[in-house]
């Protein structure tokens, strides 16, 4: 098996076929076993993310502790089981990214918030179109949940992973928990 190392961190990736397709995790873990998500995402859209580390890509598929508890974590998210994610997420950004994806994590599961609500949230009401750049640019999908995040009006509004999926990750949520729906009727 090939890994990429540094200083007491290995570096992991392996992939799962959910519900809404092929997903790509990647893990960093220190020799305590202690993991990290630094990635998570839909193969077909995001076959090597503009931010990836280089080492990354030669990486060979591992089915490990750090990724299985991912996938494990993801498989009881998907069959309505729970909607917490236990494993912590590793971000590499700008302050303004980080900032905005931090705020993506306080969205309870069943909630929507609209862009213009994330931008007022983090003290910047005018910065609405580079909020949805950063989200654009999340780099853990579902688990730090962008595809919460909608218009103005309550619509479906861009995704990375295509508006498909955000509207089945939505109604999921929905069902699990006993709404009739977290989009807008008009945007549906």
């Amino acid at each position: 098996m090939k890994k990429v190392t540094s200083p007491a961190i290995e570096w992991l990736q392996t992939q799962w076929e959910s519900p809404v397709g092929l997903l790509r995790i990647s893990v960093s873990e220190n020799p305590d076993g202690h993991a990290r998500c630094i990635g998570l995402y839909f193969c077909d859209h995001h076959p090597e993310p503009k931010n990836w580390r280089s080492e990354m890509s030669s990486l060979e598929w591992d089915q490990r502790d750090a990724t299985r508890r991912i996938v494990e974590q993801l498989q009881a998210y998907f069959d309505g089981a729970s909607s917490t994610f236990r494993t912590h997420c590793e971000f590499s950004g700008t302050e303004f990214q980080l900032q905005v994806w931090r705020q993506l994590q306080l969205i309870p599961p069943g909630e929507t918030r609209s862009y213009s609500q994330i931008a007022e949230s983090i003290g910047r009401p005018a910065a609405v179109r580079a909020v949805g750049a950063a989200i654009a640019r999340n780099p853990i999908s579902i688990m730090v949940p962008c595809h919460r995040v909608v218009s103005r009006g309550g619509g479906l509004a861009g995704f990375a992973g295509g508006l498909d999926r955000k509207r089945f990750l939505l109604d999921h949520e929905a069902v699990a928990f006993g709404q009739d729906s977290l989009l807008s009727h008009a945007s549906v």
